[in-house]
């Protein structure tokens, strides 16, 4: 009896680092897939970065390039629903 015991045990063992071994590997490749995720600067543990600030001039600058951009398209538009509607 004494001879079963330590062959089931050894055989338990034997199981149990082979298991220990292949969670060691994945243990590993996450380390590693974490490090590269932190290695490219993601927002975890880096600094924010400051945010852009446009001017007054600037706003006005762009308000007045989009409302002549929407103008150009309504009229585009017009002109494409009078064609439809002479057919």
């Amino acid at each position: 009896m004494a001879n079963t015991v330590s062959g089931v045990i050894e055989k338990a063992l034997t199981k149990l680092r082979s298991e220990k071994s292949r969670i060691d590997r994945q243990i590993s490749a996450l380390e590693t897939a974490l490090g590269a995720i932190r290695s490219r600067g993601s927002q975890d543990g880096a600094a924010p970065r400051p945010r852009r600030r446009m001017s007054a001039e600037a706003r006005r600058a762009l308000a007045k390039r989009m409302k002549a951009y929407w103008a150009k398209r309504r009229v585009a538009a017009e002109a494409q629903t009078k064609k439809a509607k002479k057919r």
